[in-house]
């Protein structure tokens, strides 16, 4: 019921939106550790500890903390990406294209962490993907769009496979 259009991305994150861009915009001269405390500033009671959860979903930024965002690989940067918007412990997280240019090992963990995520029940998940086999693997509702418009819509059980491949993008 609020409108959240030309709030600030700070703004946005405080009133409960995780967002993680397509090409995932981490800070590539901040460390991970940084680059996770930048997230946490939109947290709320501005608490300054990286939650030890993140680490559980993520093992691997444990062991990078020190180092640079851009020195990671492109499915560790997407780790990132993940983490930070998750650190402000948003009530929905927006994901666009998250498998976009990952290797299959990666997309795998973080299906995982999104499986979990998503059984927790503490967080809406909104997912943009055009990778419809790891969508239906997460997805409860869809939305298929076509040149900016919806044209399939519903229940992932209800929708046939052939007619949403129609439509994707190759």
């Amino acid at each position: 019921g609020q409108e959240l259009l030309g709030l600030p991305p700070d703004e946005r994150a405080r009133r409960g939106i995780g967002y993680v861009p397509q090409g995932r915009d981490i800070f590539p001269d901040l460390t991970v550790q940084e680059n996770l405390r930048v997230g946490l500033i939109a947290r709320p009671g501005k608490n300054t500890t990286i939650p030890a959860d993140i680490f559980q979903l993520f093992p691997v930024l444990q062991s990078m903390l020190t180092r640079k965002g851009g020195l990671l690989s492109g499915g560790q940067q997407q780790q990132l990406a993940i983490a930070r918007a998750l650190v402000t412990e948003p009530t929905l997280l927006l994901l666009d294209e998250p498998t976009e240019g990952i290797q299959p090992s990666i997309i795998l963990e973080i299906e995982a962490v999104l499986q979990r995520l998503r059984h927790e029940g503490r967080m809406g998940i909104l997912l943009i993907e055009q990778y419809l086999d790891f969508a239906k693997r997460l997805a409860d509702y869809v939305y298929v769009m076509d040149q900016g418009g919806i044209v399939l819509e519903g229940k992932l059980q209800a929708l046939e496979e052939e007619a949403m491949r129609r439509y994707l993008a190759v």
